[in-house]
């Protein structure tokens, strides 16, 4: 297995069936959690801009040549989207000394909204994803993580009497 295949594939995840990009976000998850262990949010945010950047790379090798702009087995995008919509939790986590793992209804909440925009690619997800490059690829998870996020933080406020 390339490089290439390795990034984008996240080490083979996206051969799992059925629906590779589930799997993609699910395995994300504990890796998302070291990363905050190790580092806090500052690893978080740069393991996000690592992967993305990777992922466009790979993606764009494992493409070219190819009709399809998008195969099922690339999910490097859902790593990002996914590590995307858990950075309130980290951010949380981080700037207030408490456990991450505390916050478990939040990583069910990020988990479950990041893989609803993403399979429903709602306004500028769809664009993304229709660009039809490596690039969108990418960009239609990052928007959709994105939105999770933002849901994640509505859903703390009203969880916490906020709003």
């Amino acid at each position: 297995m390339g490089l290439a295949r390795m990034i984008g594939t996240v080490l083979g995840t996206g051969y799992i069936k059925p629906a590779p990009g589930t799997w993609g976000s699910l395995v994300s998850l504990p890796w998302a959690w070291v990363l905050h262990v190790i580092g806090g949010l500052p690893l978080l945010a740069l393991g996000i801009i690592a992967a993305f950047l990777k992922g466009w790379w790979a993606t764009a090798q494992m493409t070219r040549g190819q009709e399809g702009h998008d195969p099922s087995e690339i999910v490097i995008d859902e790593l990002v989207g996914q590590w995307i919509a858990l950075l309130p939790l980290s951010w949380a986590a981080w700037s207030m000394g408490i456990s991450i793992l505390a916050m478990w209804p939040g990583w069910i909440a990020a988990f479950v909204l990041f893989r609803l925009f993403d399979i429903w690619k709602p306004g500028p997800v769809g664009w993304a994803d229709r660009r039809g490059d490596a690039l969108g690829v990418m960009l239609d998870d990052v928007i959709a993580g994105v939105f999770a996020a933002i849901g994640v933080l509505v859903l703390a406020a009203l969880y916490h009497g906020v709003l």
